[in-house]
């Protein structure tokens, strides 16, 4: 059962940790602010909307994005000053184990854990949804379509090819579209150009020519204008990877299996989000065990020497992640393995200064 020590240290944790972090996002709302606000001028956003849509939404975004390592600062602050008082090694005389004085504080980062994973999966997502359609609004527009000869797979075994796309007037240039079954082409369809229709929800080919095979029978159609409804719209086309920050984890996992059927070479960089969404949580138990190990011992450069340690670790961990994630997307390391080796390396980490802390 928790003692009254446990109490303290999980108080002690939480408060350190909340207070930091609510010191930390204020700087970066200020920051932000005062690097927007003239394009809220110019665009006459809102008060209502700056406070309530944006800045209240843009806050649970940046409290996960910071919580690993303020989770990690916290730890080394508090433990350092429990050290340095000389209240560690009263624990520890009283008949207290180590490993015992490790119980509060590890429940203290499942707590934190558990709350970034929801944030990650379920708050975050409907957040940013909104955050991301105010700045699209009163301070950026989204991605247009850059790319050329885009060949997609829509379907199992439709595929679509355009040259070029152009978002003003919703036209695919030099289009075609391929059916193949039992590797073998059943249909094949070509235009000038294909205009989408927003209200009829359908595709409108423009000048066409359409090839049909059946067997050893073939025969040709040529058209004006055909109305089809194919299984994709402009949005399919135009690859802005801040939406996947808009998704939940079921419609994140479904969106993977979709763009893997297109065969997009953007499906790493939604792999990556969604192991992330696990493993960055499990960093917060990581870097505790590292923190506790580190500073609980009294030494003579007291808490600054902790801290300056403590930062050191905590950005070479991040650093890490962010090299091996750079490998998953943009080499051939597997997306799991890049978002959950820093975790695995940090925690044997732990473990060692674990063993050698003084105890």
């Amino acid at each position: 059962m928790l003692k009254t020590i446990d109490f303290y240290i999980i108080k002690k944790f939480l408060g350190t940790f909340f207070y930091a972090i609510a010191l930390i996002i204020l700087i970066v709302i200020i920051f932000d602010l005062s690097e927007k606000i003239d394009d809220f001028i110019d665009k006459k956003a809102p008060l209502n909307e700056i406070i309530f849509v944006y800045y209240v939404n843009f806050i649970p975004y940046f409290i996960n994005l910071f919580s690993p390592l303020f989770t990690f600062i916290a730890v080394i602050f508090f433990t350092s000053r429990l050290a340095f008082n000389s209240e560690i090694i009263a624990m520890l005389s009283s008949g207290i184990s180590f490993r015992r004085l490790l119980i509060p504080y590890f429940i203290s980062a499942i707590l934190l854990s558990a709350m970034s994973i929801y944030l990650s999966n379920f708050l975050i997502p409907q957040a940013n949804d909104k955050r991301l359609d105010f700045e699209y609004t009163y301070v950026k527009s989204p991605e247009g379509f850059r790319d050329r000869n885009v060949h997609i797979q829509i379907r199992p075994g439709m595929f679509i090819y355009l040259e070029n796309y152009n978002t003003r007037s919703n036209t695919a240039y030099r289009f075609s579209l391929e059916n193949i079954q039992e590797g073998a082409l059943t249909y094949k369809l070509m235009s000038d150009h294909a205009v989408w229709d927003s209200i009829e929800g359908s595709w409108k080919i423009k000048h066409y020519s359409a090839r049909i095979i059946d067997g050893l029978e073939e025969r040709l159609e040529f058209g004006a204008e055909l109305d089809t409804i194919l299984p994709f719209t402009p949005d399919d086309l135009i690859q802005n990877l801040k939406e996947m920050e808009k998704m939940n984890f079921r419609e994140l996992r479904d969106h993977i299996a979709y763009e893997r059927l297109k065969g997009s070479e953007n499906v790493k960089f939604f792999e990556v989000e969604k192991h992330r969404r696990m493993a960055f949580p499990f960093a917060t138990l990581v870097l505790t065990l590292i923190g506790v190990a580190l500073s609980s011992q009294k030494v003579r450069g007291g808490i600054g020497l902790h801290l300056g340690a403590g930062i050191a670790l905590s950005f070479a961990f991040i650093l890490f992640m962010q090299v091996s994630t750079t490998f998953a997307t943009k080499g051939s390391l597997h997306p799991f393995v890049s978002v959950w080796v820093p975790n695995l390396i940090f925690g044997v980490l732990g473990a060692y200064l674990l063993r050698i802390a003084p105890k």
